[in-house]
């Protein structure tokens, strides 16, 4: 009797699993082909994990892109000199602002993030390593902070719609989301 309780619980925790992790395959797969590029705001921000300097020229082409930031900030290799080159092949300002995934923004550096995402010529490309964290948090500042969305609207650029997985203790990714409340809490919106 033991047995079969077994294989019947087996058997419907992997008739659960199953699709489960089909559809979280699809989904993340979907991500990486599509470069998990997004628009956040029409015409004013975007999103995505690293662009190929061919990637700058065809956002610059079909959406008018004029700025990019780098949220993983300078480095030696070759993703960054085709992004610096492509940048300035494409008349495009280039920032660096970098962010680590995995240690929060303090609110000082939140704010210059605001006040650059305010000011730098629009439309403007985000990006880091994956599309992910950091860009998702930028996204969240930027539609809150900017765009004006509402705190439900603006948090959702902060998902796992985009790969964001925060699980607190477990993932380190978790430290984007402990920026946005500590943000919300320095200006005084309801968190």
């Amino acid at each position: 009797m033991w047995t079969r309780k077994k294989s019947s619980l087996a058997a419907l925790l992997w008739t659960a699993f199953l699709p489960a992790t089909l559809m979280a395959g699809v989904h993340f797969g979907s991500l990486l082909l599509t470069d998990n590029f997004h628009e956040v705001v029409p015409g004013q921000l975007y999103r995505s994990a690293q662009p190929s300097g061919a990637d700058l020229s065809d956002y610059k082409s079909r959406y008018g892109i004029r700025t990019v930031i780098n949220l993983r900030g300078r480095s030696d290799g070759a993703w960054y000199r085709d992004e610096v080159e492509a940048a300035a092949r494409e008349g495009l300002v280039h920032i660096d602002f970098p962010m680590s995934a995995s240690r929060a923004l303090t609110t000082e550096k939140s704010r210059k993030l605001i006040a650059i995402l305010r000011d730098a010529p629009k439309p403007i490309l985000v990006h880091c390593k994956s599309g992910a964290d950091r860009t998702g948090l930028a996204s969240v500042i930027y539609s809150s902070q900017i765009a004006g969305r509402d705190e439900e609207t603006a948090e959702r650029q902060l998902s796992i719609a985009f790969g964001h997985i925060a699980i607190p203790f477990l993932s380190s990714a978790f430290a984007m989301d402990e920026s946005w409340e500590s943000l919300e809490a320095a200006l005084g919106m309801p968190g």
